[in-house]
């Protein structure tokens, strides 16, 4: 049994700076509870961009270039130190950390933000970072679109773990690109919620027989910075929750174990028997006696193209 957890708590939006602070003090916080497997949500350091949601791509041409360029400047350099509390942290407490970043590019123009989903190890390193692959919908108008370089299973002592980011769960390819690298847990920091989201996470726990750990962005009216752009008219004062959160653990039956917390703030921990991945597997393995390789095949490039692609077509 290991015991993993996801935190449903607001960041300091706006605010990498402090946001990565909190994040250290929950990673030692729910650590000393046992937890050796610990998930942020999506876009957690500086905060989703859910004003995207509400803005107008041209008739709100000045709000959503303030809003940009602060969320830029608060956006993560994967090459700086920016992230130094939370390695610490992790290396201090010998636990693995799954966490939703706005990632600012340090190459080509350095000023394309990717939602991205950095993996770091119980030695403090950052071991995997993966850009969302197609973000949606007004998503686009923040965000680049990643590349497959991130797509990977990594066997840590919690199980084989892997991640996609909110509506990349809708994507058969990618879930299937990482069902066949052996997956155990399936992580999903997201913006997304309710009975259609759960159903979505029951069905990928059924069908790649895996854990499935889910953890949702609970934001209120009250974490956005007093500063904000508009504030009384994207969010009235009688608005409290922007998003419910809504994380949940799902086993390999498709069962929900914890959760779904929703309008709260928190975390979940469990136990979770992470050999139940494989011994589920004897109906059903859709990667392995399921998979009919002789009719079906799956390439995957990897290659970073984002950060690649002048420096071969130049």
């Amino acid at each position: 049994m290991h015991k993993v957890a996801i935190i449903q708590e607001a960041p300091y939006v706006l605010d990498k700076i402090r946001t990565i602070k909190k994040a250290a003090e929950l990673i030692n916080s729910v650590a000393a509870q046992g937890a050796k497997l610990i998930v942020f949500p999506e876009a957690f350091i500086p905060g989703y961009p859910a004003w995207i949601w509400r803005l107008r791509p041209g008739g709100d041409w000045t709000t959503n270039e303030e809003l940009h360029v602060r969320l830029l400047k608060n956006s993560v350099d994967l090459s700086s130190d920016d992230l130094k509390p939370m390695l610490e942290a992790a290396k201090d407490n010998d636990v693995t950390v799954v966490c939703g970043i706005n990632e600012r590019d340090n190459l080509n123009s350095q000023a394309t933000i990717f939602n991205a989903v950095i993996t770091i190890n119980g030695q403090g390193k950052i071991i995997n970072n993966h850009r969302k692959l197609m973000p949606t919908n007004p998503e686009r108008m923040v965000w680049g679109m990643g590349d497959g370089h991130g797509l990977n299973v990594l066997d840590t002592p919690v199980g084989k773990i892997g991640s996609l980011i909110c509506w990349e769960s809708y994507m058969p390819l990618a879930r299937y690109s990482l069902y066949a690298q052996g997956l155990e847990i399936y992580i999903a920091p997201t913006y997304d919620s309710g009975e259609a989201w759960v159903g979505t996470m029951q069905h990928i726990a059924r069908e790649a027989k895996c854990w499935v750990l889910s953890c949702g962005v609970a934001l209120e009216r009250k974490d956005l910075p007093k500063d904000f752009p508009k504030l009384d008219e994207l969010y009235p004062i009688d608005e409290e929750w922007i998003n419910p959160g809504g994380s949940l653990i799902v086993s390999p039956s498709g069962e929900i174990i914890s959760g779904p917390l929703s309008k709260e703030k928190g975390y979940l921990i469990a136990d979770i028997d992470v050999e139940l991945a494989a011994s589920s597997k004897r109906a059903l393995d859709v990667a392995g006696h399921y998979a009919r390789p002789d009719i079906f095949t799956l390439q995957v490039d990897k290659s970073r193209q984002s950060s690649t692609y002048f420096k071969n077509n130049s």
